[in-house]
């Protein structure tokens, strides 16, 4: 295994990125090391995400570590949510270097959760999730089937942490950065701003390139991720027009402000569009997701283009804008 296996660059003084592979279309997360001191003055990392728990990513760990870290321990572990490819292999990291995890406490509990083998009940739930959006009966079982599939990527999650919450200040290195909690793409996500250097860690809130998934999930299917997305936006966008963002896929870039409202005017386009397929007899959710996703989708890919289509539709309801019929035996019908 070569230094080729892994991307690895050096955005800011003290920051170093490590691009390792995901096994999805979206084929790569980053993950920060942070130059930092412990108690006793020594020089460490501070880590910011994990990757997803596989044999590669801990080869790949393994060579970052024997490779590209000066020799120098690590001294903490901090996790902006709750996804697989972020938290995955914080229990190993955390045994490996013998270190606490930090991060807030929703999304710690959703770990907790979800790294447990689901119940009866959870496939249940799902299974009338999906037949109330009007999928397919071979979609409906094979979405149903995924249930329990975050095992795979988190096998286990650290049973102690330490919680982050929002406004919070960490020393890392001498220098401050603010933790910002926002929802929408996970419940509590954590970003960290730094307002010396105006450099912004943005997990998954802000992508160069793609617009992160929006999604509601069967244990509430009436939720509004979209709101609580959307405001968070509203927050960031008031940091330094010249802040550095570091996101977790892509590249990093400058333009906080300027990508962000291209975020805000892509879900207005959508809630547009959404809007005008419902005025006339009314669209499920079957219907939106093909409307907005109009390429063939995989099963993986199926769960999220629904989820993003249902947290459309939840936020026009929400604003008044649309109304759901629900009749026992039919998929909810969404009209104007």
């Amino acid at each position: 295994m070569t230094d080729d296996d892994i991307v690895l660059g050096h955005p800011a003084p003290g920051i170093r990125l490590v691009r390792l592979p995901l096994p999805f279309a979206l084929d790569h997360i980053n993950v920060w090391l942070l130059a930092d001191k412990d108690s006793a003055a020594r020089d460490g990392w501070t880590l910011v995400d994990t990757g997803i728990a596989s044999n590669l990513t801990r080869a790949l760990w393994e060579q970052v570590i024997a490779r590209h870290m000066d020799g120098l321990p690590v001294l903490r572990l901090l996790v902006t949510h709750f996804h697989p490819d972020h938290v995955g292999l914080a229990d190993w990291l955390c045994q490996r270097f013998d270190i606490p995890l930090a991060m807030s406490r929703s999304e710690w509990l959703l770990a907790q959760l979800h790294s447990r083998p689901p119940a009866a009940m959870d496939q249940q739930i799902a299974n009338r999730f999906y037949m109330r959006a009007g999928l397919s009966p071979e979609q409906v079982a094979n979405l149903t089937a995924r249930v329990g599939a975050y095992r795979q990527g988190v096998p286990a999650v650290p049973a102690i942490f330490q919680r982050l919450r929002d406004g919070q200040m960490l020393d890392i290195d001498g220098r401050c950065w603010q933790v910002i909690c926002s929802g929408g793409h996970s419940p509590e996500h954590v970003c960290l701003f730094n307002s010396d250097a105006h450099i912004l860690i943005a997990g998954d809130m802000v992508l160069p390139r793609i617009s992160p998934n929006i999604s509601v999930w069967p244990a509430e299917p009436a939720a509004d991720p979209l709101s609580e997305y959307l405001a968070g936006l509203a927050r960031l966008r008031q940091l330094p027009a010249d802040t550095l963002v570091l996101p977790s896929h892509g590249q990093p870039f400058t333009g906080l402000r300027e990508r962000i409202d291209q975020l805000i005017n892509h879900h207005q386009e959508r809630l547009t569009e959404i809007q005008t397929a419902c005025s006339g007899p009314g669209c499920n959710v079957a219907d939106i997701t093909q409307l907005l996703f109009r390429r063939p989708l995989d099963t993986h890919q199926l769960s999220f283009a629904v989820g993003e289509a249902l947290a459309h539709l939840n936020h026009l309801v929400g604003q008044g804008l649309l109304h759901r019929k629900e009749q026992a035996g039919t998929p909810d019908l969404f009209q104007v």
